[in-house]
């Protein structure tokens, strides 16, 4: 994920989602990893895994880190 724009994932919601940005850009909502992924891969980030996903320095967790989806 080098040169990746800042990616921040929001406090898990009342149903365990995480409303996900991409340099300020709202792209959804994840109930996982895989959804978050899926989300970066949409936005250009073809190559990132889940296990990169939930190490990368370049993603902010807000309320828990990427174990976190629910209230």
């Amino acid at each position: 994920m080098a040169g990746a724009p800042h990616v921040v994932i929001d406090p898990p919601d009342e149903r365990g989602g995480r409303r996900v940005r991409v340099a300020g850009e709202v792209l959804g909502r994840a109930y996982g990893l895989r959804d978050v992924t899926e989300f970066l891969r949409r936005a250009g980030l073809e190559d990132v895994d889940e296990e990169q996903v939930a190490a990368s320095a370049l993603i902010e967790w807000r309320g828990g880190g990427p174990a976190t989806w629910d209230t």
